[in-house]
């Protein structure tokens, strides 16, 4: 195939020589543009995940190699690029330092900071998660953060909604402090290193300077400016039900002797598409919540259902059941006895706590017993409850089994979604899953345990910490100060050390492999993988040489200080609508050509570039972090740039003149 093209490639400038008009770029620029406006589009729509097109990109690259310039070897080699490797290993050395417990010493210590001054706890969230970012990935900082900021705000009647912007907005900001602190500053350091003049990359501590002064102009704007463009979405006060407005979808049917449903799965009440879920079974004083899709369903039964006001109508009429209010009613009246086994705490869903049943369903126990339905003395009892799980960016991005899957994983039943600020409460099988969603779910104990322990899922209503070694700190805390030591100091490149490191924390018990396989989020290892190829491409077909040149020559009147400014600027646009990574290997080389072009210092554009993509603030899409926080926040898309707008002019200016001041032009 190669060889084909290869030979197609020889005869086309004999084809273009007799063409009636002279190309007005090279063939080899116009197949790069080409395929770097296809990758565009696929990375702004999104038909597939982001990590997808990358991976395509590079196939693409390396198929027209003959115009693009790129080999099969160089279009792989993003795999074994050190910025590939070095991000691959922050993954897993962030994950050690969470396994000790350390972050969330420190968010008790932020909580025992804050008290119940709004002020004091935007400040302690601020404080907290911006230095942190500089030497831990962001993305597990947030994790932890997101629970402990909305507990807290909702014990002192603060709207989480105030603090979950400036959690994700001063995590991106701390990222800048060190070369480790964002994949995006990994992969402009080995970008320079290939293109800029010195061969060298960026060392640890770089534009750490900068990165202090952007984080702390940033943190003054969202303690002063911030706190007031930041919208209140969410009211600390009521239950999970009231914050989901499940007031009206939630209630509870008593089944009939001469129910067609008696003997029937639970799952069959689905049939015909009807929006209908059980999420609860109460039955002899037992409340039944795992396994219900399989239970079948007995006279007496009170079922706890989730349904519009037209469904419930529907199925009471056609299933003979009748709802519990007026069961109750009927009782109090001494005109109807309760159903066997009825505890009334199990319905009150202004109280989520409740009893129920972890053990074996309710046939296989009537088994047990004789056919007299009673469980053994000695069932293991067990809370529900309902929860809030918040997806994170990864593995929800790309599946398609959406509810359904979700709830055959976990075995949990979901009520609701809250997407940014829409809820959704109908139809949820129809509803594909995105990351950044926030699933309202009725769980029993040990599923919240397993849900808790889920890299890909963060319980954002739960009080409980999460159980570690603690005794492991001194050892994490160690070996990621050997590694920030022995990189600051240059007696190790960055991602050997961090290898070393990797390695510390397997050889130490800290980490499992299956542990450090789980913290990498693998779409980041392949959407780099994918586009550093594209860098390359760049170089060897002249395109951002070409591209340099023309604004060099539409832009002459603008000093140089403008240029940057304008380079930031536009870095921090297109970040928006790709992926920071991809924005770099984009921009970089471009920075690069138009300083030469200029004859001003190419560093201080290669800075501007890898600033800008390090801080996205205009959108939930922009970075992880704020999909991670739209969700529990319950955000509009525009609130993003509506706290963020404003702080992404400052930081231009702030970022370009620290640029100016410290490198000069």
């Amino acid at each position: 195939m190669t060889k084909v093209l290869h030979e197609l490639a020889l005869a086309t400038p004999a084809l273009l020589q007799q063409l009636p008009v002279e190309l007005p770029v090279s063939l080899d620029v116009f197949v790069v543009l080409a395929v770097v406006g296809v990758a565009l589009v696929l990375f702004v729509l999104q038909p597939v995940s982001i990590d997808t097109t990358a991976i395509a990109l590079m196939v693409a690259l390396i198929l027209l190699s003959p115009w693009t310039g790129v080999s099969p070897e160089e279009g792989v080699s993003g795999f074994s690029n050190p910025a590939t490797l070095t991000v691959l290993a922050m993954f897993i050395l962030s994950e050690g330092i969470r396994q000790t417990g350390v972050i969330q010493i420190l968010t008790q210590k932020m909580e025992s900071f804050a008290g119940d001054s709004e002020s004091r706890q935007l400040l302690a969230t601020v404080g907290l998660s911006g230095p942190s970012a500089g030497f831990v990935n962001n993305t597990p900082i947030v994790a932890v953060l997101i629970p402990a900021v909305t507990n807290l705000a909702r014990k002192t009647g603060t709207s989480p909604s105030k603090l979950l912007i400036p959690l994700s907005f001063a995590s991106m900001l701390g990222g800048t402090l060190t070369v480790i602190g964002t994949s995006t500053n990994l992969l402009a350091s080995d970008i320079w290193a290939q293109i800029g003049p010195t061969g060298e990359p960026f060392s640890l501590f770089e534009f750490t300077q900068l990165g202090a002064v952007v984080l702390a102009v940033g943190i003054v704007y969202l303690l002063t400016v911030g706190r007031y463009l930041t919208p209140a979405r969410i009211t600390a006060e009521g239950s999970p039900t009231d914050q989901f407005g499940m007031a009206d979808y939630l209630t509870d049917v008593v089944v009939h002797e001469d129910s067609n449903l008696v003997g029937s799965q639970v799952r069959e009440l689905r049939r015909g598409g009807l929006d209908l879920d059980v999420f609860q079974i109460v039955r002899n004083g037992r409340s039944i919540v795992r396994g219900l899709p399989s239970e079948r369903i007995r006279a007496g039964d009170v079922l706890s259902v989730r349904a519009s006001q037209e469904t419930l109508e529907q199925v009471i009429e056609d299933e003979h059941l009748v709802l519990l209010p007026e069961l109750l009613d009927a009782a109090a009246d001494e005109d109807e006895p309760f159903p066997d086994g009825f505890v009334p705490a199990h319905h009150a869903w202004n109280q989520p706590p409740a009893t129920a049943d972890a053990t074996p369903s309710a046939d296989e126990n009537e088994e047990k017993d004789g056919g007299d339905g009673n469980a053994d003395a000695d069932d293991a009892k067990a809370e529900t409850s309902l929860t809030e799980v918040v997806l994170l960016p990864g593995s929800w991005s790309n599946r398609r089994d959406g509810v359904a899957g979700f709830e055959r994983e976990f075995d949990a039943t979901v009520l609701a979604i809250r997407r940014g600020n829409e809820v959704i409460r109908q139809r949820l099988r129809d509803v594909d899953l995105q990351a950044g969603d926030v699933l309202l779910v009725q769980t029993s104990a040990d599923v919240l345990e397993r849900l808790r322990v889920d890299t890909n899922v963060v319980v954002s209503s739960d009080e409980r910490w999460e159980e570690f070694d603690r005794t492991q700190i001194p050892i994490a805390l160690g070996i990621v100060a050997g590694v920030v030591g022995l990189a600051a100091l240059e007696y190790l490149p960055i991602m050997v050390s961090a290898l070393a490191g990797v390695v510390a924390m397997l050889f130490s018990g800290i980490l499992r492999p299956a542990d450090a396989y789980d913290a990498v989020d693998w779409d980041v290892i392949f959407l780099l993988a994918g586009v550093i190829p594209l860098g390359i491409a760049f170089e060897a077909s002249g395109t951002a040489d070409l591209i340099a040149t023309g604004i060099v020559a539409g832009s002459a009147v603008l000093p140089p200080i403008a240029m940057l400014a304008t380079f930031y600027l536009g870095t921090a646009i297109i970040t928006e609508m790709v992926s920071n990574n991809a924005s770099v290997v984009l921009m970089l080389p471009i920075a690069v050509e138009v300083a030469g072009q200029l004859g001003v210092n190419p560093f201080a554009f290669a800075l501007a570039v890898t600033f800008a993509a390090s801080t996205p603030l205009l959108s939930p899409v922009g970075y992880q972090t704020n999909l991670m926080v739209y969700g529990p926040g319950g955000y509009k898309f525009t609130d993003f740039a509506r706290v963020g707008a404003p702080l992404q002019l400052i930081l231009t200016v702030v970022t370009t003149a620290g640029i100016a001041y410290f490198w000069g032009l």
